[in-house]
């Protein structure tokens, strides 16, 4: 069992008082509750956080690395019962070993119409994780947080609509969009960043910008 990392508190902390850019904040009325885990632990490699890599077959955001979660369902209660119910699902993990610190402000995603609340939690008591739902999860990794901030890994993908985001090359994986987006923020905020060079831009891959216009 291992204690829960300092920046991880000061980050939890202030999760409500994020900043969310204006074409993320949920509209009136409108989109699907879902959830997130994200979450932290300490690897072999150091702190760690857990990432899926989604199934090509998926009907949205296919081939896509992403946190574990999807929809909460009537019976969940609220996200946080959801993110633990679907990290379960999709990668193993035993929510009896998650300890939770919180939620983060509610994000909307336009393309899937999901209103997404992230939900901050410390790995307490590690187990073995492995893609449970191979139809919705292709691969389960625990990418170090020091892969993540390594200025070599780290770039601003545009996408074919003008729009450009950060991204990280880290285990085989190109993990961008909103992914990427809420991971930029916490290790900002987190104080983890390390200088990089967001001028280095490169367009999002054909194979990519395919699988994610599927839907």
């Amino acid at each position: 069992m291992t204690q829960v990392p300092d920046w991880l508190d000061r980050l939890a902390a202030q999760a409500q008082q994020s900043k969310i850019p204006p074409y993320m904040r949920p509209p009136a009325g409108r989109g699907r509750a879902a959830a997130v885990l994200m979450l932290f632990g300490e690897g072999p490699f150091g702190p760690d956080v857990l990432l899926i890599q989604r199934s090509t077959r998926g009907r949205r955001h296919a081939g896509q690395p992403a946190f574990p979660g999807g929809g909460v369902d009537p019976d969940d209660g609220g996200p946080v019962a959801a993110a633990l119910r679907e990290a379960e699902e999709e990668t193993g993990v035993d929510p009896g070993g998650v300890h939770v610190l919180g939620t983060m402000q509610e994000l909307y995603l336009r393309y899937s119409d999901n209103r997404v609340t992230p939900v901050l939690a410390w790995w307490r008591e590690p187990c073995a994780v492995h893609a449970a739902s191979p139809d919705e999860v292709d691969s389960v990794e625990r990418v170090p947080i020091a892969e993540l901030v390594d200025p070599a890994n780290r770039v601003m993908l545009r996408h074919p609509s003008g729009m450009a985001g950060p991204a990280f090359r880290v285990r085989g994986m190109l993990v961008w969009g909103f992914t990427a987006m809420v991971l930029d923020s916490v290790l900002r905020e987190g104080g983890l960043e390390l200088p990089w060079d967001p001028a280095r831009v490169e367009d999002l891959p054909p194979d990519v910008v395919n699988l994610a216009s599927r839907g």
